[in-house]
């Protein structure tokens, strides 16, 4: 991990930590295994930022404001938030365009992130597609 994504990590408290981090290994994990190559890590907007090539970026924080929470922003011009709202109506909660909210007591595993993940991670290759490739109920 970067050092700066680690400092910001650890201003947060505990349970806030150990989620960013959850969602992180998520992120790795999908980009592992769907050999979307290299993820690039840093800092933007002061939130931490996930990159792959093909790929629109994915940032993770939590915000005081919010505490019950941790959020993964998407960019707010792609489809990605409202594609998600259709295929995943019940099982995620929305903030706006933007965000999916995850609360910090959910188990990531139980949730369809990974698949959320994959479709930023694709995106300029799927962004063409009605639902970006997606079907709802797809997990």
């Amino acid at each position: 991990m970067q050092p700066e994504l680690q400092t910001r990590f650890n201003s947060y408290p505990p349970q806030a930590q150990q989620q960013l981090e959850a969602i992180r290994q998520l992120i790795l994990t999908v980009a592992a295994e769907q050999a979307l190559g290299y993820v690039e890590e840093s800092i933007k907007w002061g939130e931490a930022s996930f990159l792959v090539k093909g790929g629109t970026a994915i940032r993770i924080d939590w915000k005081a404001k919010d505490p019950e929470f941790v959020k993964l922003f998407f960019h707010c011009q792609t489809r990605l938030v409202e594609t998600f709202r259709e295929i995943y109506p019940a099982e995620l909660r929305y903030e706006g365009n933007r965000a999916v909210l995850v609360p910090l007591t959910a188990n990531i595993q139980h949730l369809p992130l990974a698949h959320c993940i994959l479709l930023a991670m694709r995106y300029h290759q799927l962004k063409h597609l009605p639902l970006l490739g997606a079907s709802p109920g797809d997990h």
